[in-house]
């Protein structure tokens, strides 16, 4: 059972909360606070968050996921960018020993050393409500950098979590999709109605987990190569691979060969290779 403030849910306290700080929302970061509050405890549920645990969060807002957080884990430690919100958070945090932040970019920040620094041996996972027009990169440099950690649990915009959790060979699926299913393992929680939040985006959300494999489910012998050829497949992707791979500069005899090598035929489509496909494709293409 939670016990934060419920006021940090109620959309008058925030408005008032946000006036006495001169504080206006941000389009350009993207900024929609949440005001629904079966939410956040969701999430820091479904996160893992222990008290044996810690938890990063990017990107706060006012705190009301941040305080679920810090009622569960025994850290939490969260990145904001925007310079604007210390004395806000200050007030909506305070008493929460258990919360510590970083002031600047995720993407430019040294997460692994941040980690390490601020979790020690605890177990570590991330929670966090993305804003939508860098979710994609956010979650891939999360992936990409092999961060210690168990999940990902983030709010997205709800044709994002479709396309992060397709299934192979769906309409959904993309380059994005086979990248997230080489690290993890994707699950939709659950969707999260675009009036949940102030002011309310045109668009409806979702949370989705990533847990963390321990092992990729293939092994390839150049993983930026085979990235290199997925985007290139997925760009065109009513083109033969044949067609979309040379488009994207790669020879078309060796293309030809490599397909072939990989047992796939010259008219084969990107949806239609799996990520072991792929890793084969590009071993057969070498250097």
């Amino acid at each position: 059972m939670s016990d934060a403030s419920p006021r940090l849910t109620d959309v008058g306290y925030i408005r008032d909360l946000l006036d006495r700080h001169g504080f206006h929302f941000s389009k350009k970061l993207g900024q929609n606070f949440l005001i629904n509050p079966s939410v956040c405890p969701r999430m820091a549920e479904a996160c893992g968050a222990a008290p044996d645990t810690g938890v990063l969060e990017i990107g706060p807002g006012i705190g009301v996921l941040t305080r679920e957080l810090a009622h569960r884990a025994g850290k939490v430690v969260s990145i904001e960018l925007d310079d604007r919100l210390p004395p806000v958070l200050a007030e909506t945090l305070a008493g929460q020993d258990n919360v510590s932040f970083v002031w600047g970019d995720c993407m430019k920040l040294d997460l692994p050393a941040i980690i390490a620094e601020q979790f020690g041996d605890r177990p570590v996972a991330v929670c966090a409500n993305l804003p939508y027009y860098i979710t994609s990169p956010i979650v891939m440099m999360l992936l990409e950098s092999r961060l210690p950690v168990e999940n990902i649990t983030v709010m997205v915009q709800k044709e994002a979590a479709q396309r992060l959790c397709a299934a192979p060979g769906t309409r959904e699926a993309g380059a994005v999709t086979l990248a997230v299913q080489y690290y993890a393992e994707a699950q939709t929680l659950f969707g999260v109605s675009r009036g949940s939040f102030l002011p309310a985006p045109n668009v409806d959300s979702a949370v989705i987990r990533l847990t963390i494999r321990k092992e990729p489910p293939c092994h390839v012998q150049d993983e930026r190569q085979m990235f290199r050829l997925i985007r290139a497949g997925f760009n065109q992707r009513r083109k033969t691979l044949l067609n979309s791979l040379t488009a994207a500069g790669f020879g078309k005899a060796a293309i030809a060969a490599a397909l072939e090598a990989a047992g796939l035929s010259a008219t084969a489509r990107a949806e239609e290779l799996t990520l072991t496909d792929w890793a084969a494709v590009s071993d057969a293409l070498g250097a």
